[in-house]
């Protein structure tokens, strides 16, 4: 990665942590990495606390915000015009989530408890022309409308959370331009306000780990590794 690619993912990853962070009923942030996997340029992991089978409007709604938090950091650290097109998958995962909500979840505040969509069948030839109309044009616009407002909604609540939040941004910004990959222990330390020091793992050259840390090497317990499915942005 160049630097300028370095410095954008890393204002654009921070940005996702912190509005995670923030926003209620939301995983817990415990690793952000701004080295590339595939074709994402980042990563910032989320991991569950426990299993879950179903998913509140809140912690749905939390999602969506989250998912916009790295665009928006990119816009308030670099100005509109710099944004780039590294959030089109987030804002594609954002509108699938509201659409759902609407369409799927009976979660709209306008059109109730139903469903509103078809399941996805297989696709045949013909298949377009023989299918019925499942919903009205009056509907459809509803429809819009009201996946309009629950992307508005969550993209100003994310907006508003980083534009109070620009001092952890740029802490998180700076810490991974210099270590690359961040865990929950310097993730506590920027949400404190703190300089997070370096990961246990680092091996930079540029800080020395805590005394109580420099004995351990690269000894970790099986206690320690992290396991589960993970969420990511």
């Amino acid at each position: 990665m160049s630097e300028e690619d370095k410095k954008l993912t890393a204002y654009h990853e921070g940005g996702h942590a912190i509005v995670g962070l923030l926003v209620p009923s939301h995983d817990p942030v415990y690793k952000v990495s701004i080295i590339p996997r595939g074709r994402a340029l980042g990563i910032t992991m989320f991991l569950p606390e426990e299993d879950r089978y179903s998913l509140s409007k809140e912690r749905l709604e939390s999602q969506i915000s989250s998912l916009f938090g790295g665009r928006i950091a990119e816009s308030l650290t670099f100005g509109e015009d710099s944004v780039t097109t590294g959030a089109s998958n987030d804002i594609q995962r954002a509108t699938e989530i509201a659409r759902n909500m609407v369409t799927k979840w009976g979660l709209s505040e306008k059109l109730g408890p139903l469903t509103y969509s078809e399941e996805e069948g297989e696709v045949f030839l013909g298949h377009s022309v023989t299918q019925h109309k499942v919903v009205s044009d009056e509907t459809a616009h509803i429809i819009d409308d009201e996946i309009r407002v629950i992307i508005d909604r969550n993209y100003k609540r994310a907006e508003q959370i980083l534009a109070d939040n620009l001092d952890k941004l740029e802490l998180m910004a700076k810490a991974l331009i210099k270590y690359e990959t961040i865990d929950a222990e310097q993730i506590k330390d920027i949400m404190a306000g703190k300089a997070p020091g370096p990961p246990e793992d680092w091996d930079g050259g540029e800080a020395e780990p805590p005394a109580d840390k420099a004995e351990k090497g690269d000894e970790k317990s099986a206690s320690s590794k992290i396991g589960g499915p993970a969420s990511s942005h």
